[in-house]
């Protein structure tokens, strides 16, 4: 059984239907025999994107009338040409009755060409959404700059004296990302006729479903489900995981070298624009909630900043967001996506295991949550009482207050995992909860499609932030170094290259609880008679890997059958072995090692003595991995998951340091000072500062008595507001 009874799955997913924001575009937009003849397709952008000749060839392609509002409709109106026009009447007049020219154009079954100052004008634009699609030419300023040169135009509407036109024209960005429904990003030198094609493709785009399947689901027969679904419901009904029916979309070279001009939360827009439908999360939604995740919560600017370590060597931190991990980068986007998706006839309780940093940054994501949606979700996280930091206990255990609470549990985070699918998987709790108090569970790990795909981001700006430093040119290779239990890291790593981003190998590294690095060199996962061990690096103390179901899937070209046996044969008997060509076509893109407790000490210790940086123990796994996989032939990006401080009575002893306080705050300043880098995370010396003096008793490793911490949870946060 998946989440929920087959009932109560049916029961929400139509009240998501009946209540959805977006039923409106889905009506509107939606034509399964094609381009609706009675809707625009409405053309934005700035002047010299070429929108006109664009239209032109978009319209005789779609077999529809092509209207320019410029020739058609504002010269017809005034009848006069434009430019005499804004001569007679000033920028600010002008801009006033262009707009009411065009509230009352009234057309259909046209693309429309509308001109650069339109989408300044609020009213115009509610009016024209009415009517169709708009799309949005994003073309590179250079290339404006250089069409608008050699149209001899050195000034447009609302450019005042002493403004430069590449400063109106990003002034004038802000206009056409508030009324896009859907963006054409272009390449620096992109034809016409290339723009034109990535047009036709956004219209149909549209017209068409994107829809997710099970990792174990087979043939035709297998069930399809949309990205609101697999956000809320986590696990597909069979017990697999959700991927995309085919790929993710593949971004062409001239558009990554768009990208890589941009901000990090620029760039996150545009690929997630290209992953989630818009008739799922309208664009303009999406933008709110990106530009909310990634701003002031995170220490820099930069969000995953890139660092040159030592030769080949570069460092992506991580952990600039509020909890000092790389999870902030999912977690502080994926509440957002999931509060979006809610129905608002249910509760929802969010359930966590964690090794370690995910309970912090998830219980830091959701309570980042306003008003209705944060009143009708909760978050529950259990971790192993012995296998996390000192630090990362404190860190879950100071949210008190709202609807989020960890729980620490006498076991590991096997157990955890494995309690939480299993309350999942039994239909009469799950009914017992939806029927009793109207609370459906949910999960945040990364078996969550909206927790993994947020990660796609940082992979994809790593290499994007070489390519702007000079480092490599687009389409040279890099190689990615991740600390991975759980493989969702590895495993974005993996669709970044799918989406265009040249990684050349993924190198997977296990500390000595090495069931991945074992499997990627045998391709078999044995879990018999295998004990966890707790490390320097618990975060990565995992050995049932659920992503690895993801993985396994794309590796053997979506074959249902055999993920859905190999993972009935490791829940029976603790054992699979991958047949030999899928073995082959995973190390094709992977590589794996592990490294000791010594080893990852003495890691953290090189580097220090080598360059003053200070990296943390799973950084350090990373690298010790690295140094013995990577063949110095391409860039190396290691993927720092964590700040130092956070294991900070691990780095001292790989600093063999003397007289170590005891307390937290005074490890970290201590450590500070030995550091030339990285900077000090304030955020985590606070929360260290703040800390309560009570800490709830850690629960017993029984099934049960889990179960009750959960329905403990649901009355406390839900019963309440009733």
């Amino acid at each position: 059984m998946g989440l929920l009874s087959g009932r109560v799955v049916v029961a929400l997913r139509a009240a998501r239907c009946f209540h959805s924001p977006l039923l409106y575009l889905k009506s509107c937009f939606s034509s399964k025999a094609g381009v609706s003849r009675e809707r625009n397709v409405i053309l934005m952008g700035p002047p010299g994107a070429g929108k006109t000749t664009v239209g032109k060839i978009v319209a005789h392609r779609l077999g529809l009338p092509a209207v320019d509002i410029d020739d058609d409709v504002l010269e017809t109106t005034w009848q006069m040409p434009v430019s005499a026009k804004l001569a007679s009447v000033g920028g600010d007049r002008f801009l006033e009755e262009e707009g009411q020219a065009l509230c009352n154009f009234s057309a259909s079954g046209c693309v429309v060409s509308l001109t650069g100052s339109n989408p300044l004008h609020s009213e115009a634009m509610e009016h024209l959404r009415q009517t169709g699609l708009v799309v949005y030419l994003d073309v590179d300023s250079e290339d404006i700059l250089q069409r608008l040169s050699r149209m001899k135009v050195n000034r447009i509407v609302g450019q005042e004296a002493g403004v430069s036109m590449k400063d109106i024209l990003q002034y004038r960005k802000q206009f056409y990302e508030k009324w896009l429904d859907g963006r054409v990003l272009c390449g620096r030198g992109d034809g016409v006729e290339e723009v034109a094609e990535k047009v036709l493709k956004s219209v149909e785009r549209f017209d068409s479903e994107e829809t997710y399947m099970s990792t174990r689901g087979e043939g035709a027969t297998r069930s399809k489900a949309h990205f609101s679904d697999v956000v809320v419901e986590g696990l597909a009904p069979d017990g697999g995981l959700y991927v995309p029916e085919g790929n993710l979309p593949r971004i062409d070279a001239g558009e990554w070298l768009r990208l890589a001009e941009m901000s990090y939360p620029e760039q996150a827009l545009v690929i997630l624009e290209k992953c989630i439908h818009p008739r799922e999360i309208c664009a303009t939604d999406l933008r709110d909630m990106v530009f909310k995740a990634y701003g002031s919560n995170f220490a820099s600017e930069d969000i995953a900043p890139v660092k040159h370590l030592m030769g080949c060597q570069y460092v992506q931190e991580l952990f600039h967001g509020p909890t000092a991990s790389f999870k902030d980068l999912a977690l502080q986007l994926m509440p957002q996506l999931f509060a979006h998706c809610l129905p608002p006839m249910c509760n929802y309780l969010i359930l966590v295991a964690t090794s370690g940093d995910t309970g912090s940054a998830v219980l830091s994501g959701f309570r980042s949550l306003r008003g209705a949606d944060r009143d009708k979700t909760g978050v529950l996280v259990f971790f192993p009482e012995e296998g996390v930091s000192e630090i990362q206990k404190i860190q879950m255990t100071s949210f008190t207050e709202g609807n989020g609470r960890a729980v620490s549990v006498k076991s590991d985070f096997d157990f955890c995992q494995r309690s939480i699918k299993r309350m999942f998987g039994e239909s009469g709790l799950t009914g017992h909860l939806a029927v009793e108090y109207g609370t459906v569970l949910s999960t945040a790990n990364s078996i969550n499609w909206a927790r993994l795909l947020p990660q796609v981001v940082y992979h994809s700006a790593a290499y994007l932030n070489l390519c702007r430093g000079g480092i490599i040119q687009f389409g040279d290779p890099i190689d990615v170094s991740i600390p991975t239990g759980n493989f969702g890291n590895a495993l974005s790593a993996f669709y970044a290259k799918q989406m265009g981003i040249p990684v050349r190998k993924i190198i997977c590294a296990s500390n000595h609880n090495c069931i991945i690095s074992d499997f990627i060199s045998t391709g078999e996962y044995d879990l018999r008679g295998r004990r966890l061990m707790l490390s320097h690096s618990p975060a990565i103390d995992i050995l049932k890997s659920s992503n690895l179901e993801r993985f396994i899937h794309h590796v053997s070209d979506g074959d249902g059958r055999l993920v859905a046996s190999l993972y009935a044969g490791l829940d029976g008997n603790q054992h699979f072995q991958l047949p030999e060509s899928v073995l082959s076509r995973m190390r094709q893109e992977v590589e794996g090692g592990w490294c000791s407790e010594d080893d990852c000490l003495s890691g953290i210790r090189s580097v220090h003595s080598q360059t003053g940086y200070i990296i943390d123990t799973h950084t350090a796994v990373a690298k010790v991995v690295s140094d013995r996989l990577h063949d110095g032939s391409c860039p190396l990006v290691l993927c720092s998951t964590a700040h130092y401080g956070k294991f900070a009575p691990a780095v001292f002893r790989a600093l063999k340091s003397r007289d170590i306080p005891e307390d937290p705050v005074e490890q970290l300043t201590k450590l500070q000072s030995a550091a030339s880098g990285p900077e000090p995370h304030q955020r985590m010396m606070n929360c260290l500062a703040e800390r309560g003096r009570c800490r709830r008793a850690a629960c017993e490793a029984d099934y049960e008595t889990l179960v009750e911490e959960v329905e403990q949870m649901i009355q406390d946060s839900f019963l309440r507001v009733m």
